[in-house]
């Protein structure tokens, strides 16, 4: 029970820090609210941000896996991750979007995750 709460607010702090962050990263092209999306990434695996996403996509997977709670998380870092490629797309960051879309195809695919699939909690 308790692993669940504590899980329920990790998840519900993410939310809350990766949609205010994304919607500055995609409507004013804001590379600070982009670095907040990468930070709450690299909270949720418990690693330095700059380590954390410079990842292959495979070794995302890894860091997911070992944190213990990769299931319950992979949905919501498919979908950061989807979208803060997008933002980076629209600033222009074209290399930078590719391998956070390469990171986001990795986690789905390794958790089972429909890239597609917007969470309930972000909907």
């Amino acid at each position: 029970m308790l692993h669940r709460d504590y899980l329920l607010e990790v998840i519900s702090q993410f939310v809350e820090t990766v949609m205010r962050a994304l919607e500055l990263a995609k409507v004013k092209a804001d590379p600070e609210a982009a670095k907040e999306v990468e930070a709450a990434v690299a909270g949720l695996l418990d690693l330095d941000q700059e380590v954390a996403l410079q990842l292959t996509p495979d070794s995302l997977v890894t860091m997911l896996l070992l944190s213990g709670v990769g299931d319950s998380l992979a949905d919501y870092v498919t979908y950061a991750m989807r979208e803060l490629a997008d933002a980076y797309d629209g600033m222009g960051k074209h290399d930078l979007a590719a391998l956070r879309r390469e990171q986001a195809h990795a986690v789905a695919d390794s958790f089972g995750c429909d890239f597609e699939v917007v969470p309930e909690e972000f909907a």
